[in-house]
């Protein structure tokens, strides 16, 4: 190499039009904002809209015409699939916003409380079931928040069987069935409340050892930050 630039050697000037080479280090990029109104938060205010509409459906002509009963339960399907999307459209092509995050729980917890309060006050389903499924999941999310300085508790393949067969097992509760069908549901909502209380039980333990190791890194660090000053100061 001379050390003498190109342009002065005689070498070929690159034109205005010639593209910036890219950035060489990560720290160069930036991150590409994510849009509040993207198509995850949009399913996930479907979800959340849905809701008062699907009780009136439910408890239209005191909650016993059979079609009424069916546009109700076409309300919930709809809000049990937009919540199996909205979260894999977020994380897949990131759109993870603190909104999403806030509104999605809410949304979920939502159409499955009103659906649980609504078929017990139908006499459709006792009330027994809904207090241990809502208060697991009124629990358990608030637990999250309890821990989430010490980290994040994943979802289990356990909660979303539980997730998934709560889902059914209430949907066949807002159809009118008879019969072995409705047998069937009954069964299913046992396994349904079984795998409630289990993956609950499973979340709380997750959720000491979890906040347990984040205390101890805490006192590890300020154990060492002392010694560090003390190193200093001698």
């Amino acid at each position: 190499m001379t050390g003498v630039p190109a342009s002065a050697a005689g070498g070929h000037r690159p034109s205005a039009s010639t593209p910036a080479p890219a950035p060489d280090h990560l720290g160069d990029r930036v991150p590409r904002p994510v849009r509040l109104w993207n198509v995850a938060n949009v399913l996930t205010m479907v979800r959340l809209l849905l809701v008062p509409g699907f009780v009136l459906l439910l408890v239209h002509d005191d909650g016993r015409d059979p079609a009424w009963r069916s546009f109700a339960w076409a309300a919930f399907a709809v809000a049990m699939i937009t919540d199996l999307f909205d979260g894999e459209l977020a994380r897949r092509y990131d759109l993870v916003t603190d909104f999403g995050k806030i509104a999605d729980p809410i949304a979920d917890k939502a159409i499955m409380g009103a659906a649980l309060i609504g078929l017990s006050a139908l006499g459709d389903l006792p009330w027994a079931v809904t207090a241990v499924i809502l208060f697991r999941e009124v629990g358990i999310t608030l637990m999250r928040f309890w821990v989430i300085r010490h980290g994040v508790i994943p979802a289990s393949r356990g909660g979303k069987l539980k997730t998934l067969t709560q889902g059914v097992a209430v949907g066949m509760y807002v159809l009118v069935l008879t019969g072995p069908l409705a047998s069937l549901r009954a069964w299913l909502m046992a396994a349904a409340v079984a795998l409630t209380v289990l993956t609950g039980l499973d979340y709380v333990r997750q959720a000491i050892v979890l906040r347990r190791a984040g205390l101890a890194r805490r006192a590890a660090s300020r154990a060492a930050e002392e010694a560090e000053e003390e190193g200093d100061g001698s």
